[in-house]
């Protein structure tokens, strides 16, 4: 399948994922399509709303490769109730998101980017879109995972949040983050349909892991933004960290640094000094 068929597709589930999730609560179309067997919305039901054919929104749910305008598009997203960021997320799987350049993944990151992490007293990465972990400090070994001992391949945040048994146990807020980490990777999973090594990982890890598997289902995403992150040291104690996001390093929009900055208020800072010791 060529990857614009592939994001047709993509566009498609998503479009039915968003569909099938909303409770059939307006007067207007309750009662005007005959008896509800399904869950959410029919297709009909959005086709009206939308103010489309049902034969197009049906093809276009099915994957067809139709034609649409930017306006149509918005008036679907519009129907289906889709948040700021599934808005953003849908204008680019119709090819209206101003996506911008792709650049290929990182491969390996280079001595001045290492030297700019080391010099952080926080725990920070940098990692590229497919999650993996390129690049690490000091503090991200001793707080987020031992990266040392995981190889390469393996060394994939998004992997290590659902089967990493020490970070699974000691993240407190594990599922708002496992939510989170899901929701990103699935919007640039979607945003990539070119790329074979996310379908690859997508299909390993739903069948490694239950809770990826379901998560996965629902079609969620997320745009880049801070979110805590609560984690039970084994000699810290509790800390609690912001993470904050910093991308496109050099014009490489494929790479970010994630810093896990102590959130103020807390003992965090004080206990990171200890640890560092």
């Amino acid at each position: 399948m060529s990857s614009e068929n592939q994001k047709v597709k993509i566009l498609g589930d998503f479009l039915k994922s968003r569909r099938e999730r909303i409770k059939p609560d307006h007067a207007s179309i309750v009662g005007r399509f005959g008896r509800r067997r399904t869950p959410g919305l029919r297709r009909e039901e959005v086709a009206h709303l939308a103010g489309v054919s049902i034969t197009w929104y049906t093809w276009l749910e099915q994957g067809r490769a139709v034609t649409a305008s930017r306006e149509v598009i918005e008036s679907v997203g519009k129907a289906l109730q889709l948040s700021s960021e599934e808005h953003l997320h849908l204008l680019r799987l119709a090819n209206y998101g101003g996506g911008g350049v792709s650049y290929p993944n990182a491969k390996e990151i280079y001595p001045d980017l290492q030297n700019i992490i080391d010099q952080l007293h926080y725990p920070a990465i940098i990692a590229n879109n497919r999650t993996e972990v390129l690049a690490y400090n000091r503090m991200a070994s001793e707080i987020i995972a031992d990266f040392h001992a995981i190889p390469f391949e393996k060394r994939v945040m998004t992997r290590l949040i659902f089967t990493d048994p020490n970070l699974r146990n000691q993240l407190a807020n594990w599922k708002e983050f496992a939510d989170y980490t899901l929701g990103v990777f699935r919007l640039n999973f979607d945003q990539k349909a070119d790329d074979p090594w996310f379908e690859e990982f997508v299909l390993q890890m739903c069948k490694e892991n239950e809770e990826f598997l379901t998560l996965w289902r629902l079609h969620d995403v997320q745009q880049k933004k801070a979110i805590h992150f609560t984690i039970d040291h084994l000699v810290g104690g509790r800390l609690y960290f912001q993470l904050n996001s910093f991308s496109n390093f050099n014009g490489n929009g494929n790479l970010h640094c994630c810093i896990f900055t102590p959130i103020a208020g807390t003992d965090t800072e004080q206990k990171l000094l200890y640890i560092r010791k």
